[in-house]
């Protein structure tokens, strides 16, 4: 199995320590949003994993092995770290011909992930040339030159316009129901909402949270549910008999505490009140991390206001 396994991995610079004992595994079949303030060892992780670094002790491996003992490191892992890295001076087949060469691909596959990335015209351009935008799908070409199982992208929206960011949203998720393992580093909440399906957060170099996304921010949302009915002032009289304060939401609607929508369409239909929209409200998962990363940042601002979603 192509996972990405970390055990009790440290890296020390001197007294500080970047990652501190980290334990956590990315598995196949689902995108892992990789979470964490600036300085929280993330970028520091991923380095490790593809021998960039040497830990101060503990293992990263991928399915098994570390990444060193590949030899031909593009068939398993492709990596997109710093879409800066390209020579300027080649053009995007050359960048991508040496790739496939140095890791004895074939060349028909430079054709291929251009086509797939968007980038085919502009094939014999100066990477020099290139927009941050151009340079995020070269980098994801090369990523995906040798058809790996396993995928690192660190920040992989950066300088992508809106249908670029749509892509690369899309591209993920494909990858990841093909049974690969994709790990994606990011700042960027409402794109992390909507590719992954699996978080780990850090937090001063240690594993603040390993778990599925939806359970992350249940797990930090008190119950409330939305609703609309026929006759608000009895339900409203139900509700505070029953412990459940309503709050006006606007448009006719109302914002329940302490309740799920399930609890409050059960209660509603015993009283026999008419029920026109009712829905769960829960953190989103903006808020969910902030909460969790409030003590773990370096620099911090005054805390934002609370920001719902509905499921």
């Amino acid at each position: 199995m192509n996972s990405i396994d970390i055990r009790d991995l440290t890296k020390a610079y001197g007294a500080t320590r970047a990652v501190d004992h980290l334990t956590f595994t990315v598995r196949p079949g689902t995108v892992t949003g990789f979470l964490g303030p600036n300085g929280a060892g993330k970028s520091t992780t991923m380095r490790l994993v593809l021998g960039l670094d040497r830990p101060t002790s503990g293992t990263a491996t991928i399915g098994g092995r570390p990444y060193t003992s590949f030899a031909e490191p593009l068939r398993e892992v492709g990596a997109l770290l710093d879409a800066q890295a390209a020579h300027g001076a080649r053009t995007a087949r050359d960048h991508l011909l040496a790739l496939a060469v140095s890791n004895r691909l074939p060349v028909r596959r430079v054709a291929e992930v251009m086509e797939e990335t968007g980038i085919a015209p502009v094939a014999r351009h100066r990477i020099r040339t290139f927009s941050l935008g151009m340079r995020q799908r070269l980098g994801m070409a090369a990523a995906l030159l040798g058809d790996p199982g396993v995928l690192m992208l660190d920040e992989p929206t950066n300088g992508l316009d809106p249908e670029g960011i749509v892509w690369m949203r899309e591209l993920t998720r494909r990858l990841a129901r093909e049974g690969r393992t994709v790990l994606v580093s990011s700042h960027l909440m409402s794109e992390t909402a909507a590719m992954a399906g699996h978080l780990v957060v850090l937090g001063r170099g240690r594993l603040l949270a390993d778990m599925p996304m939806r359970e992350f921010i249940d797990a930090r949302s008190a119950p409330r549910a939305r609703v609309r009915t026929t006759d608000p002032e009895r339900l409203r009289a139900v509700l505070r008999r029953e412990g459940h304060p309503l709050t006006a939401a606007g448009e006719g609607r109302w914002s329940v505490e302490g309740i799920r929508a399930e609890e409050l369409g059960a209660l509603a239909a015993r009283e026999g009140i008419g029920v026109l929209e009712l829905a769960d409200e829960r953190a989103s998962l903006e808020q969910a991390y902030l909460d969790l990363t409030a003590t773990e940042t370096r620099f911090a601002s005054s805390s934002p206001a609370r920001s719902t979603q509905e499921v």
